[in-house]
């Protein structure tokens, strides 16, 4: 049957409606896919306290919703294979200073271009392409049931003297941090650790090994050996320990020779929502929102004038309170960064023998 003009006319008008409605539908979908971010975090308490601290007002300031995604505990080669496929899982992620170093090096981060909104974060705590959130202690925790006060261990090499201080020990199955802690007990000064001396360290370790009950691998198995007081000392990472005593288990942290380092936040080379991330970043870098992350976790803030929000006791508690971070040492991202493979290879040779 033909169609008259009219008809012609109505069809070619749906038809122009249609499309309008196609076109409209699929902006409405991009632009709320713009409207939300995946943040790689770590996951657990990171999760609970990033989300009162930055995701949720950060949706409720902007209607951005954060979309949290655990990874990997070291993600390098997974965010390694995203800028090189293109392919972003991620818009960004929090990691550790040593993951950002290794991404650095490689060429795979995006600049912040930020200087203004982190004015107020030490130089320590940040670079052009990174900006840390939370300080995280590798410290030296003990039962005090085994070690009250006035016998508890001072330094690594009271860790190391198993005469003076008895007890059931654990360290770390991974040659970062585990060798300068063998350095240090061995006598080198805390500045003049970097570029360790492999040779010295396992002729340290070595001294030990056949005392080390446990070797851990992973912060969750220290705590549980803290608490079940299978082990009387045993480095880890100051939450993990600080979890354990805030429980009410008998274990206390040696805030002398601990090393620390710093997470924050990277932007993956390429980005789509660069620009997004980098918002984001502006609005969690406040010390009022750092400050409620604390509440969640012990690895303190990086900003200094988030202690001004923070109860006294906690703060205590934190890695960069002015009364430990003056015992710590600043953990040498850089070494790591270069020499991780080798050195882990030679120190699961070792410890395997």
């Amino acid at each position: 049957m033909p169609i008259d003009n009219s008809r012609r006319q109505v069809i070619r008008s749906f038809a122009g409606a249609s499309l309008g409605m196609m076109i409209w539908v699929k902006n409405t979908e991009v632009l709320a896919q713009d409207k939300r971010l995946v943040i790689r975090d770590p996951g657990g308490p990171y999760a609970e306290g990033f989300g009162e601290a930055f995701y949720k007002p950060f949706k409720a300031a902007t209607g951005i919703e954060i979309v949290p995604a655990t990874g990997q505990h070291q993600p390098t080669s997974f965010l390694k294979s995203m800028v090189e496929s293109k392919s972003y899982t991620w818009d960004m992620a929090h990691v550790s200073k040593d993951v950002h170093e290794s991404l650095l090096g490689m060429g795979y981060l995006e600049p912040l271009n930020l200087d203004v909104a982190l004015k107020d974060l030490p130089a320590q705590f940040k670079t052009p392409y990174y900006a840390g959130v939370d300080v995280v202690g590798s410290i030296l925790a003990y039962r005090t049931d085994k070690f009250p006060a006035g016998k508890a261990p001072r330094t690594f090499m009271d860790f190391w003297d198993t005469k003076a201080f008895p007890g059931r020990r654990a360290l770390r199955r991974n040659p970062m941090e585990t060798l300068e802690y063998a350095l240090l007990a061995d006598g080198v000064p805390p500045t003049s650790l970097y570029p360790l001396d492999l040779d010295r360290a396992f002729r340290a370790l070595e001294r030990i090994k056949k005392d080390v009950g446990v070797w851990w691998t992973s912060g969750a198995q220290t705590s549980q050996l803290l608490k079940s007081g299978e082990v009387d000392m045993c480095p880890t990472w100051n939450a993990r320990a600080q979890v354990v005593a805030d429980e009410g288990a008998p274990v206390a942290i040696m805030w002398s020779q601990f090393l620390f380092t710093t997470e924050g936040w990277i932007i993956p080379k390429g980005s789509p929502k660069a620009d997004l991330c980098r918002e984001f970043i502006k609005f969690a870098t406040a010390p009022e929102r750092q400050a409620t992350f604390a509440k969640y976790l012990s690895y303190g803030p990086t900003l200094p004038g988030a202690y001004k929000f923070i109860d006294e006791k906690r703060a205590r508690t934190f890695p960069a309170h002015p009364d430990n971070i003056k015992g710590g040492i600043d953990w040498n991202v850089a070494y790591w960064a270069k020499n991780r493979d080798a050195v882990a290879e030679k120190f699961n040779a070792w410890v395997t023998a």
